[in-house]
């Protein structure tokens, strides 16, 4: 359900969190690209190499239900600023580690830095806060479309900052910090109503048990889940596997380029296929894709190979997390939103810790060679495609249809 503005405010509200995906989402490849790679120069354990990106990810499960009732309370413009204030100050903690040499005082960063990102995984459902149900999953796609700017962004800052200090990666953490500053001014300009507290006599809704036997918010939650944690799981150990490889990490940061642009161009088309053929059959698409992405992934360790698999790896990760966000998106109530979405935000972002912690694990420490670690990181694949495919079966099953 959407909050009652004009469909000119709730246009205008897009665009200023599509800019808002671009400028300030550029920090979120700069943080993966070299978030295993800071881990690998700090840490005493090579185990431990994506500790930082697992660290990002906790602090944003952590973030996700108190920010969530946060803006629910004070309105999406305060919780955005927020949200950049914490992604300012866990660049300044991380580049603080990098200059003492402190693998701690890095990861301690990492989770300030969370709050940023559970802050930015908001900004798809303040486009669905604003917009009518048949805009509405394009308004999803159009704000994660911003992340196509992004995706260009964020690696080029990569190569221009990374090595522009003594200390590898400080430059990098030190421009976080100015993208996180610049990038809080355009919520200035944001418009969209803080949701009036409910009446006495006004129904509160459903509690947060009940919004998760809802068979199609919890098929949603397990398809954004799964879609999230397997991009994450494989995308966390590209740089590793591919500098493990033999390559260079001018030719990482080009391949998750080349994801993060995969990511999000399909956006573009996204919310339009929904609109047409409804969320089970974009999702269901999308988890046949992140199961090619795997496959090719598995062929060999060439740098086409990485590529091919990044890119679907971005396309089917779009498709399931988009259409599971969409799905979500149709299925409460404007008074049950607090609660669902920090919910959703904090069950995703969890499997996405599970996914990070793992993936470092798997790439460092189940094989002998970095070729060794990327088969198993593929492989761990196929389970959770298994268990979102069956969700979506059990659900087009029953006789309600609620969710086209």
């Amino acid at each position: 359900m959407s909050i009652d503005i004009s469909p000119a405010q709730a246009k205008r509200n897009v665009a200023i969190l599509v800019l808002a995906q671009a400028v300030l989402g550029a920090q979120m490849p700069i943080l993966f690209i070299l978030g295993g790679l800071a881990g690998l120069s700090l840490a005493s354990n090579p185990c431990f190499a994506t500790l930082p990106i697992s660290m990002i990810i906790l602090g944003s499960v952590i973030a996700a239900t108190p920010l969530s009732a946060f803006m629910q309370k004070y309105g999406r413009r305060a919780g955005f600023m927020l949200g950049a204030g914490f992604g300012a100050t866990g660049a300044a903690i991380s580049a603080y580690g990098l200059y003492i040499q402190s693998f701690e005082v890095f990861i301690a960063g990492s989770l300030f830095t969370g709050v940023y990102m559970s802050g930015h995984g908001f900004y798809r459902f303040a486009a669905a806060d604003t917009s009518e149900a048949e805009f509405r999953p394009k308004a999803i796609s159009y704000v994660l479309a911003g992340g196509l700017a992004a995706a260009i962004i964020g690696p080029q800052l990569v190569k221009l900052t990374s090595e522009a200090m003594v200390i590898p990666f400080l430059g990098a953490y030190l421009a976080v910090i100015v993208i996180n500053l610049v990038g809080s001014l355009m919520f200035l300009f944001l418009d969209i109503p803080t949701p009036p507290p409910p009446s006495e006599d006004e129904p509160a809704g459903r509690s947060r048990m009940e919004l998760l036997k809802t068979p199609v918010i919890a098929v949603a939650i397990i398809c954004a889940m799964v879609s999230y944690a397997l991009m994450n799981l494989a995308m966390t150990s590209t740089p590793l596997a591919v500098v493990g490889c033999g390559f260079d990490q001018n030719a990482a940061a080009d391949i998750v380029s080349m994801h993060v642009l995969a990511m999000y161009i399909p956006s573009f088309f996204t919310g339009h296929l929904i609109a047409r053929f409804g969320p089970v059959k974009i999702i269901s698409l999308g988890l046949i894709i992140l199961g090619a992405a795997g496959a090719t992934a598995m062929t060999g360790v060439e740098l086409e190979n990485f590529f091919v698999s990044l890119v679907l790896l971005g396309v089917g990760w779009n498709f399931g997390y988009i259409g599971a966000t969409s799905m979500l998106a149709a299925s409460y109530e404007p008074s049950e939103r607090g609660r669902i979405q920090g919910m959703n935000d904090m069950l995703v972002f969890g499997g996405v810790v599970v996914a990070s912690l793992a993936s470092g694990g798997l790439m460092n420490c189940s094989g002998g060679d970095a070729q060794e670690g990327w088969q198993a990181v593929n492989l761990a694949m196929i389970p959770f495609l298994a268990l979102a495919g069956a969700a979506l079966i059990w659900l087009v099953m029953r006789p309600e249809r609620s969710y086209d």
